[in-house]
This record gives C-alpha cells, sequence and structure tokens, in this order.
C-alpha cells in the first residue's frame, strides 16, 4: 500500500486518538512490580513506546507527503495536541517508576546508557513544558505550510522551489539568474510571516528553559538531545578550526569557479552550475531509475546492504519525487514497530537527488542493522552518530557510481560528480558553522533576538566570517534573511552542528575505505549495529574514526579531499 493511501487507521486503531493508547500505559502505569517481573514490564513499555512512535511518524510521513492535504493536517494536529503531550507525561511517570525501581543496583548492564539518558529526561521533565511542545509543534507545521505552498510562474508552468532549484545548474546564466531571483522573491514575499513565526516560538523555548530552572535555552536544548559527549565550547572549538583551516580552502574553491567560469565576481546564482562547461548531470528520470541504480550501486557496496534497500523497495517505503504540496527536504523516519525505515525525499533528476539518495540510505541501513536490539530505546542512537550512518555511505558509494556497476554515469561524468561532493563537504562546513553559530547567538542573547532586525544582522556577521568568496552586492535582503531558509532553525534548533561533526567522522571512515573498502564497510555496519548502546566516541571508534573537532584533524581531512579532487580531475 502506498503511503500516500496510508488509512489512519491501521489494524483497527485511531492512531491520532489518546484513546487508542491510554488503557495500555494505565495497565503499566497499575502493574504491581518485583524485581522477578521488571523484565517482562519493560518489555511492554517498550513496545507500547513503538507503537506510539511509529503513528507519529505514519501521521508525519502522511502530512509532509501533500501539505494542502486536509485531512491528513488534521490528523497529524489531532496526534500532537491529543496524544504527545498525554504520552509525555504518561512517560515520565513510567520513567520515574522504572528508576525508582533502582535499576542501576540489578543486572541492567545493557540498558546503562539508557539509564543515563532516562534520569536526565526525567529530570529535565516539566509539566508545564508539554503544552509549550505542542504549540511548537504546530508552529513547525506553520512554517512547513508556508513553505510548501511556495509556487511560481516559470514559462508557463509551475514549480515549487526544488523544481526552481534545479534551474540554478542551467549554462545559461541568465536562466540562473531569474531562477534565483525567483526563488528570494518567493521568500521575500513571506519575510514578515516568517519572522513572527520565528518570534513565537523562541518565546515558547525560552519558556521551557525557564521552567526547566535553566539559564536559556541552549542549556535547554544540550540536556534535550542528550549531550553528553561535549559542549558548547566544543562547538566553539569546532568554529574557529573551521574558519582557520576549512574557509581558506572553500575561498580557493570559490576563486576557482570564478576563473572557470570567466566571471568578473561570483554570484550566488553562479555557485549551483558545473563550473567544467560540460552541461548538467542528469542522472535519471523518476523514482524507478533513482531506486534502480542506487540498489546497483549497493550491490557494490555490500550485498546484504542492497537487501536491505530491496525490503524498502518491495514495501513501497519510498516517495522520492519532488512534486507542488510536497513538504521541503528529505528524511529518513524510523518505523520502530516493524524495525523498517521510510525514506522521503524530493527529487527532480538532479545529481544532488542522487546524494540525498545515499544519504537516506544510510540512515535506513542504520535502522536495518540496529533491528535486532531488545528495545526501542536502544535504537536511539546519538544524532552525531546517525549522521555519520548516512554519511559515510554518500562516501563509500561514490567508487560505484559509473555504469559498470549499473549507476548513473560515465567515468568522466562520475569524476565530476565526485568532485562536486568533495568540494560540497567543503563549502558545507562554513555554511554549517554559520547555523550552528548563529542559534548560539540566537539562544544566549534571547531579548536581541526577539527583534527579527537583530537576527537578520547577526546571520550577516557571521556569513561574513565564514563565507567569503560569493558576492552579494546589491542584495542585502536576500542575504541577511539567509536564516530563513535552514529548516532546522524553525523546526529542530541547534540540530546542525551534528551534520558537521558527523562529515568528519564520515570522512575518515572514507580514508579508512581508500586503504580497504570491505574492511571500512564491516566496521561501519558493526558500528551501526550498536544503536545506542555506546557513546559518542565509543560509536566513532568502532566505525574506525575519532571524535574531536581540532584543528590537526580538520587539516588531515582538508588535505585528504584536495589530493582526491586533483586525482579525480585527470578523469573529468
Amino acid at each position: 500500500m502506498s503511503f500516500n493511501e496510508f488509512p489512519q487507521s491501521v489494524d483497527g486503531l485511531e492512531i491520532q486518538l489518546w484513546e487508542t493508547y491510554e488503557p495500555f500505559y494505565n495497565d503499566l502505569l497499575d502493574r504491581q512490580l518485583s524485581n522477578g517481573d521488571l523484565r517482562p514490564w519493560l518489555d511492554d513499555w517498550s513496545a507500547l513506546s513503538s507503537l506510539v512512535w511509529e503513528a507519529g511518524a505514519l501521521i508525519y510521513i502522511k502530512k509532509s507527503l501533500d501539505t494542502a492535504d486536509e485531512a491528513a493536517e488534521q490528523a497529524f494536529l489531532d496526534f500532537v495536541t491529543d496524544v504527545q503531550p498525554q504520552a509525555s507525561v504518561a512517560d515520565q511517570a513510567l520513567k520515574e517508576r522504572f528508576l525508582d525501581s533502582e535499576p542501576d543496583g540489578q543486572d541492567f548492564a545493557d540498558l546503562a546508557l539508557t539509564i543515563r539518558e532516562m534520569r536526565n529526561q526525567a529530570d529535565l521533565f516539566r509539566d508545564e513544558n508539554v503544552p509549550l511542545q505542542t504549540e511548537l509543534a504546530k508552529l513547525a507545521n506553520e512554517y512547513d505550510k508556508i513553505t510548501g505552498a511556495m509556487t511560481a510562474d516559470w514559462e508557463g508552468e509551475e514549480k515549487n522551489l526544488s523544481q526552481l532549484e534545479v534551474l540554478l545548474q542551467q549554462r545559461d546564466r541568465d536562466v540562473r539568474e531569474r531562477a534565483w531571483q525567483q526563488i528570494m522573491d518567493l521568500w521575500l514575499a513571506d519575510r514578515d510571516q516568517l519572522n513572527q513565526l520565528y518570534v513565537q516560538m523562541l518565546d515558547l523555548r525560552q519558556q521551557l528553559a525557564d521552567n526547566a530552572g535553566l539559564t536559556d535555552y541552549r542549556a535547554y536544548a544540550f540536556r534535550e538531545k542528550n549531550r553528553f559527549d561535549y559542549t558548547p565550547e566544543d562547538c566553539f572549538t569546532f568554529h574557529n578550526a573551521i574558519e582557520e583551516v576549512v574557509v581558506p580552502f572553500a575561498r580557493k574553491i570559490y576563486e576557482k569557479r570564478r576563473q572557470r567560469l570567466a566571471l568578473a565576481a561570483l554570484r550566488p546564482w553562479d555557485v549551483e552550475v558545473d563550473s567544467s562547461g560540460a552541461p548538467p548531470l542528469k542522472p535519471y528520470s523518476g523514482q524507478d531509475e533513482l531506486i534502480q541504480h542506487t540498489s546497483n550501486i549497493f550491490e557494490a557496496v555490500d550485498p546484504a546492504l542492497a537487501g536491505h534497500y530491496a525490503t524498502m523497495d518491495e514495501a513501497d517505503l519510498m516517495d522520492l519525487d519532488t512534486r507542488s504540496g510536497k513538504a521541503l527536504g528529505g528524511y529518513c523516519s524510523p518505523l520502530p514497530m516493524r524495525r523498517l525505515p521510510f525514506i522521503f525525499m524530493n527529487g527532480a533528476g538532479t545529481h544532488d537527488d542522487v546524494q540525498t539518495m545515499l544519504h537516506e540510505a544510510g540512515h535506513a541501513f542504520h535502522v536495518f542493522e540496529a533491528a535486532d536490539l531488545p528495545y526501542v530505546w536502544q535504537l536511539d542512537s546519538p544524532m552525531e552518530f546517525a549522521e555519520v550512518a548516512s554519511m559515510s555511505m554518500e562516501l563509500l558509494a561514490s567508487p560505484y557510481l559509473t555504469a559498470d556497476y549499473g549507476g548513473f554515469y560515465t567515468d568522466s561524468e562520475a569524476a565530476r560528480a565526485r568532485i562536486e561532493h568533495l568540494e560540497g563537504i567543503v563549502l558545507f562546513l562554513p555554511y554549517m558553522a554559520v547555523v550552528d553559530a548563529f542559534q548560539h547567538w540566537v539562544y544566549t542573547n534571547p531579548d536581541e533576538a526577539a527583534d527579527p532586525a537583530n537576527c537578520d544582522a547577526a546571520w550577516g556577521a557571521l556569513w561574513d566570517r565564514f563565507m567569503p568568496g560569493i558576492d552579494y552586492t546589491e542584495l542585502e535582503n536576500e542575504r541577511l534573511t539567509g536564516w530563513h531558509r535552514k529548516l532546522h532553525i524553525f523546526h529542530i534548533p541547534f540540530y546542525y552542528i551534528e551534520y558537521g561533526m558527523a562529515q568528519v567522522g564520515a570522512l575518515q571512515v572514507w580514508q579508512k575505505a581508500l586503504q580497504d573498502q570491505a574492511a571500512a564497510v564491516a566496521s561501519y555496519r558493526r558500528a551501526l549495529a550498536l544503536g545506542g548502546t555506546r557513546s559518542l566516541p565509543e560509536l566513532f571508534e568502532i566505525a574506525g574514526a575519532e571524535f574531536r573537532f581540532d584543528t590537526p584533524m580538520l587539516n588531515d581531512l582538508m588535505t585528504l579531499i584536495e589530493s582526491a579532487i586533483e586525482e579525480l580531475e585527470t578523469r573529468v
């Protein structure tokens, strides 16, 4: 059955209603416990959590497939206003009951990290924060509705943002400039609405922190995300290393692009076009073709991973093509009850789509590899490592992009694609630093950030620090409002440095793969299979990487990338 047609009732359960789950929570809360039956009780709680989490995922998927579907939106709103708040309160009571049973003194070594996280979350929980989190979910839905409705007429054809962005790869510079300005006009038309939405979010997030007795929302977010292995100061160390090592490399890439395109200045509509002079890569047409070629690539990477991918295809667990009304972006959503993943993306036939497919498949493989872990909480690996799963797969799959392996490209095209990918990693890290540093500023200066003009100024200052090389002359509004165009800033604040940390881990996995691909893939799979049962440094180590983000580490990795690009350029 297609997820577009997925009903709200699953096996007779009305999954958007609290009444569906309430009896099961009450049973767990009322059940008499003794040391002998704590494990069965925990098994049942894990199974119930799996059901609730999967229901939420199904409802979110259907809503994001069509932001204009009023029934799907209502089911989502019902779930976030009726189920999630009451389930959160009930889960808090269950956590307290479990922790009061003193599990540390019993045979729960397999759940040591889970128990640590439960203690942290139980200590952070406040009843008065539950309705605030519901309001934040509603506001995030408004962001999706605003952005999902952004369409423009392009030469008589309605195009959404994803379709317009494809035009930025055109050789004709006039086409690129017109498309870029059309995209910016759509965003700027909703500037006031997005500003108002963000101010509301900031106020609610500061209230969350106040209610929890914390100084600011940054402190709350670090606790909420179970960041036990690094601090805000470590983030600043990473930012500084990026500024010292990566920004100069990025500037060189932009300058090389400017020279190849024979431009007086590199403008924002010039950064996506292939500067080699070749036409844009057109790797596939339509979802079926994307799936087939990607499946062939995964067979070359590892047959077991290809088997996972085939399972998803057979079960119709992917929706990959873009269309009007579909929410922006791409994601892989775990379905924890059935231990399967679902991939959502906005494919338009570009190489970026291929990278997105490989990336989200890495997340999907994480779900498959960890599926044998007994408890749902163990499936939830730290996001910093979850992104290693996805970013490593982009790199591990890169040798197999050619038609020789059933992939998308000729040898020359594959070299171009790989150069684009590696340069994209370099260009991404400074942008990641902008997004992360912006949020550190916002949430430690809430009074100033309440004025969107100050947010614009802060974003602009960070852009100047980390993103030199692109000329925004006479485009101040477009430059300063760049924070509007990053979904994470609205939806999931402070969830972005994970991508940078994971990229450092993934590059180290790739570094090992250059010496022994099979061994690197084996280490990668061993780490994925551990889910959330090890700390971040341990997971990185098992995958073949170090959990550090200092200048020497970035120097080593940027040297590796530069050398690889030079070798690939001989094949173009």
